[in-house]
């Protein structure tokens, strides 16, 4: 199991949503953010269900492959992913998926609008459905102003601390939405734990 600072631990905000500091350091934030940057990203797309409602989401994606580079930052966050589970959910979960960099640009007012992550890839038809959704905050906070994650579980949305370092989590079938960036551009990394459907 990974080392894990001792003086944290996770936070339940008042919606439920699920908030652990100060688990990376700043060493591992720059290599992961530095690897995101070097990758060719693309036009994030939708699912299925929202094809041709492109005002949804305005984000640039990008996917970060396990490999050498890379395993340190993968097997951390499987542990983080187990730690949680235990903790807070106990859902029957099989592992994660590729995580994935998302670039939201002031430029172009990046946003995401209330979605939820619940369901299967329809790229990937044999994956489990993504059952434990996990954002990881890349950006310094005082670079970038708007691209609030709001998260709404219940009647009282949780909004996520920018905190760079910040590992947020909740169940995939939650909504949640990043408001548009007014200015600079805001980075993170997705996270996905997949499982067997919900019975």
């Amino acid at each position: 199991m990974a080392y894990f600072n001792p003086a944290s631990s996770p936070v339940v905000m008042p919606g439920g949503l699920i908030v652990w500091n100060n688990l990376f350091t700043a060493a591992e934030l720059d290599a992961i953010e530095q690897h995101g940057d070097r990758l060719t990203h693309e036009k994030a797309g939708l699912s299925a269900a929202n094809a041709g409602r492109d005002n949804i989401r305005v984000t640039r994606v990008a996917w970060v492959m396990r490999n050498a580079e890379t395993e340190d930052f993968y097997a951390k966050l499987e542990d983080i992913v187990l730690r949680l589970n235990a903790q807070f959910f106990r859902y029957d979960l099989s592992g994660v998926v590729t995580f994935q960099y998302a670039l939201y640009d002031g430029a172009e007012a990046g946003h995401f609008d209330w979605h939820k992550d619940y369901g299967k890839d329809y790229g990937a038809p044999d994956q489990e459905p993504r059952k434990l959704s996990l954002s990881i905050q890349l950006s310094d906070p005082a670079k970038y102003e708007g691209g609030e994650l709001e998260v709404r579980a219940g009647n009282i949305t949780d909004v996520a601390p920018k905190t760079r370092g910040a590992v947020v989590a909740f169940p995939s079938y939650v909504l949640h939405r990043v408001t548009p960036i007014t200015a600079g551009a805001r980075k993170s990394l997705v996270v996905w734990a997949v499982g067997p459907e919900f019975k």
